[in-house]
Parts: C-alpha cells; sequence; structure tokens
C-alpha cells in the first residue's frame, strides 16, 4: 500500500524528525506530542513511522503560537499590513486568515519596509493616512528597492477617488475604501494575487 506521501497530490509530509528539528526539541518530544493528540499525525503502514502533514504541522504551531520557519509557508499566503489604527488592522487580520493567509501587521511606514525584507510577502495592504511615513512614501521607497518589485500592493484607505488614483498612479496595483467590505476586500486579494480563496 502506497504512503499518503504518494497518493495524494500535491500533500507535503514531515517526519517526526523534521518536526524536531523546526521546533528545536527532541525527536521523542514529537512523538509524545503525537501520543497525546496535541500533533496530528499518523504511522506509516507496515513501518510504523510517524508522518505529519505540513498543513497540520503550521495549525499545531499557529496553536501554540510557535513561529512558522521559512520555507514551510507558500508565499503566495504571506500577506503584511500596515495601518497605524489598530483596531482597523485587526478587523483586516482577521478577515485575511480567516481566508487563509499568514499575516503581519506594521503600525507604520519604517516597521512597514522592515517586515518587507523579514515576512517576505506577497501582498502588502497600505493605508495611506499615517504619521511620520504615509503610504505614498511606503510606495515611493518600494519602487526603488529590487526586492520588493513582485510585492503586490493593496490600498486600503478612506482618502478620495482622487487620491485613490493617485496612489495607482504611485504603485499600487488596485484601492479599497474604508469602511470595507469583508466580500469585496477577499475579491481584491483574490484578484491580484490570482489565487482560490475561501470566504471564510
Amino acid at each position: 500500500m502506497a504512503s499518503r506521501a504518494l497518493t495524494e497530490k500535491n500533500k507535503r509530509v514531515l517526519s517526526s524528525g523534521d518536526v524536531a528539528r523546526y521546533c528545536g526539541v527532541h525527536f521523542r518530544t514529537v512523538i509524545r506530542w503525537i501520543e497525546k493528540g496535541r500533533l496530528k499525525g499518523y504511522k506509516l503502514p507496515g513501518r510504523g513511522n510517524n508522518r505529519i502533514d505540513e498543513e497540520d504541522f503550521i495549525a499545531f504551531l499557529k496553536d501554540n503560537k510557535m513561529p512558522i520557519p521559512d520555507g514551510l509557508l507558500d508565499e503566495n499566503k504571506r500577506i503584511l499590513i500596515v495601518d497605524d489604527e489598530r483596531p482597523m488592522a485587526a478587523a483586516i487580520q482577521r478577515v485575511l486568515r480567516n481566508a487563509g493567509y499568514e499575516t503581519e501587521i506594521a503600525y507604520d511606514g519604517f516597521q512597514a519596509g522592515s517586515l518587507l525584507t523579514s515576512f517576505k510577502p506577497s501582498l502588502m495592504t497600505l493605508d495611506l493616512s499615517m504619521p511620520n511615513m504615509n503610504g505614498f512614501e511606503v510606495l515611493e521607497y518600494m519602487k526603488y528597492k529590487e526586492q520588493f518589485k513582485n510585492v503586490k500592493v493593496l490600498v486600503i484607505s478612506a482618502l478620495d477617488d482622487d487620491e485613490l488614483n493617485r496612489a495607482k498612479n504611485a504603485g499600487a496595483h488596485a484601492c479599497v475604501s474604508k469602511p470595507f467590505q469583508k466580500k469585496h476586500l477577499i475579491e481584491e486579494v483574490e484578484k491580484i494575487l490570482g489565487a482560490e480563496l475561501e470566504i471564510g
């Protein structure tokens, strides 16, 4: 009988040793997690070796507030949220996470620059009205950085249509007005990334 790694298309699986290396623990600790039901796993037929589906491991990391290692996340699922209004940033994050995206939040333009480098998002949502470094300045900064050339930008702003058009001319791929509709936000993200999303 073939293992699930061979029979389920495009599904990546990890060994208990892989999980141990990612988490920095002994592989026996991973086995205990599986035995106690904390981490979902299964045994290979006829061999008894533990295997963990990548999606189950990522769920385990999220549930336990552990960082997700580079290489596990599909980069097309990473979105950086840039908004100085914390309730708004949290609302955007909630919608995107329910749609299956991994998110980080930057509360100003300077923090956005740092997270663009470390988080490596495929898309950034961007507020235009921020203190110190506003959204237009962020767009200008990105324009001259080669490593950000493939990052898509979705402006989410309460400014008028003239300012939204100005943002598009400055490099934004699309704009959503505040207050946004959940469905509209997901549709715009889907359109920009060409991803198949489920509206949560």
